[in-house]
């Protein structure tokens, strides 16, 4: 009986000590790094495409201009089949897994308001 008495007398000084109080006493806040409201745009990018602020799609066209005759074609950024010039039939993109991969010496301009 007595040694569980003494354990009590130990464990109540610990907690009476100021020091062991101090944590308590003071709540400690982390401070906002960055605005939540107003997120950079590098940043919104690289965020999922319905967890955006404003949600928008990763995918776009694009016109595509032939090396061979200079044809311009519209292409889907995520084709799933390869896409052919409709004059020379030169294969100007083919699909990638995600994003279509363009033909060596194709160029290209991204269709739309972005």
């Amino acid at each position: 009986a007595s040694s569980g008495n003494f354990f009590r007398e130990v464990t109540d000084s610990w907690r009476r000590k100021p020091e062991n109080l101090q944590h308590r006493i003071t709540p400690t806040t982390m401070p906002v790094v960055e605005d939540l409201l107003n997120p950079s745009q590098s940043r919104e990018q690289r965020k999922h495409k319905l967890k955006r602020l404003i949600p928008s799609p990763n995918s776009y066209f694009m016109d595509v201009k032939c090396p061979g005759c200079f044809n311009i074609t519209t292409v889907f950024s995520h084709a799933q089949s390869v896409v052919l010039c409709g004059s020379c039939n030169t294969v100007l993109s083919r699909p990638g897994g995600g994003k279509a991969r363009l033909t060596e010496g194709c160029a290209f301009r991204r269709k739309g308001g972005m």
